[in-house]
């Protein structure tokens, strides 16, 4: 049995979406971050940092949600499902799952933590000019490779989708203008029925009551 740890508006959402999108059983436990149940005892024992997302699958314990989105497509996809068939596919798919986390969500992930995230006394305002400037640089770089027509890795969509529209989401919550093919290519991934249960299950615990 899948057993999921998250917090809702975080990037645990990427993996419920992965799991709807497969059609999968799974456990989704709220972990209440805003509590402090993320740094107590049992879940850091689970995710050495505290955080969110964390799957547990048998004897498998598995942080990160670019880990975990890779890992559940590999393990319970169909070929040439969320993950491409050919070694070479993959390959596209992960040097886009790595692109997305390291260079366009980084700097959404800079403004988030100088104007919340972060204890306010290590909090610094005036980097977030130019955090915005990477976002907006990162978008310039991939629109180079990637018009918005279709899927980012193949002909199929992938969960690189997952993670570039989910990342591109949270660029239009702070704020940011995207180009208007890739705003339509969001509005596309978002429109798909497994993000609407993935939204419903992600809920806070108090709303599903």
């Amino acid at each position: 049995m899948i057993t999921l740890y998250g917090f809702p508006n975080s990037r645990s959402l990427r993996a419920v979406w992965v799991l709807e999108e497969l059609g999968v059983e799974y456990d989704y436990r709220h972990v209440d971050m805003m509590a402090g149940e993320g740094q107590g005892e049992a879940h850091l024992a689970r995710h050495p940092d505290g955080k969110v997302p964390v799957l547990e699958e048998g004897e498998l314990t598995l942080f990160e949600s670019t880990a975990i989105c890779r890992y559940l497509a590999e393990r319970h996809g169909e070929p040439d499902g969320l993950l491409p068939a050919s070694i070479e596919g993959r390959a596209r798919v992960d040097q886009w799952m790595s692109f997305v986390v390291s260079e366009l969500e980084q700097p959404l992930w800079t403004q988030a933590k100088h104007k919340f995230a972060l204890p306010q006394e290590q909090r610094v305002p005036a980097v977030l000019p130019t955090a915005a400037w990477e976002f907006q640089r990162a978008l310039g770089a991939v629109q180079r490779r990637f018009d918005g027509e279709g899927w980012l890795a193949g002909d199929r969509f992938s969960v690189a989708d997952v993670l570039l529209a989910h990342t591109l989401s949270w660029g239009v919550q702070f704020k940011h203008r995207l180009p208007e093919a890739l705003n339509d290519y969001r509005k596309r991934c978002m429109s798909r029925p497994a993000l609407a249960r993935a939204i419903e299950r992600d809920k806070p615990v108090a709303e599903t009551r």
